[in-house]
């Protein structure tokens, strides 16, 4: 039994009709703000050494046209200052111009002529709060197709452990998230194709069809075994060619040993 899990402490946001119009006078080289990095290591921990967010990628493909990165900043175009602009922790966008999001070290809405598909946050503790209010309203108000919060530590700063959005008329609508076990659930992510899975603290995701996408220490493990089923594979190999050389020296042997008994006769 799976119990449905829709914690939400905020009011969704409505979008507005439209967004604003590009900076006119921005010169074509224009970038968005440096901002200072994220210190707390929580993405460290659970999106780059983990390997989720390579995993993803890999798995999305078409790196032309999609994009999966990490603390990029969005906003409707390319801002004169910080104000207004997001970085969520994880972003995801398809069919959009790559290269220009690396060149303007960020998302501009304007440019790329849509919003991101699908963004998410690891909780801190010096964002948790802003994650679950502020966050939310601006990410509805610039279009993102889904919103997700992971929280390691089951709601110890946000409301839950996982949590999920969907715009749906320019307004949030929970995700329904699942729990099949004391310290694992999940929910559907439609812009992925992929469930996002809570699993005693570890983000992960998993597809329908062939499973869960695997970590940097599942794919050393997995390299490891398949080294050495190659290896032994090899054995085998080597052992049946000495045996057959064994056999063949054998069998000169004898053929030589019958020819010596024939000329002796």
């Amino acid at each position: 039994m799976t119990t449905n899990i829709t914690a939400d402490s905020a009011p969704a946001t409505a979008a507005p009709s439209s967004p604003p119009p590009p900076i006119a006078d921005a010169p074509v080289f224009a970038q968005f703000p440096d901002f200072p990095p994220r210190t707390d290591m929580m993405n460290t921990a659970h999106l780059h050494d983990a390997g989720n967010q390579a995993a993803l990628r890999l798995h999305l493909g078409n790196p032309d046209t999609t994009i999966v990165l990490g603390e990029v900043p969005v906003h409707w175009d390319v801002p004169a200052g910080r104000a207004g602009v997001r970085i969520p922790d994880l972003l995801v966008a398809f069919h959009i111009e790559r290269a220009q999001i690396i060149d303007r070290k960020g998302y501009s809405i304007w440019e790329q002529g849509k919003p991101p598909d699908f963004v998410l946050e690891v909780a801190s503790d010096n964002t948790a709060n802003n994650d679950v209010r502020a966050k939310r309203r601006d990410y509805a108000r610039f279009g993102i197709g889904e919103y997700w919060l992971f929280d390691p530590d089951w709601g110890q700063r946000y409301p839950a452990g996982l949590m999920g959005w969907t715009l749906v008329n320019g307004r949030y609508e929970p995700i329904v998230i699942y729990q099949y076990a004391p310290e694992m659930c999940y929910g559907y992510s439609a812009a992925l194709g992929l469930y996002v899975c809570w699993e005693y603290g570890v983000l992960r995701w998993y597809h329908p069809e062939t499973g869960y996408l695997p970590t940097h220490d599942e794919e050393r493990r997995g390299r490891l075994a398949a080294e050495a089923r190659q290896a032994a594979a090899q054995d085998q190999r080597d052992a049946a060619q000495e045996e057959r050389d064994s056999l063949q020296a054998r069998n000169r042997e004898l053929l030589a040993e019958i020819r010596r008994l024939r000329a002796a006769q």
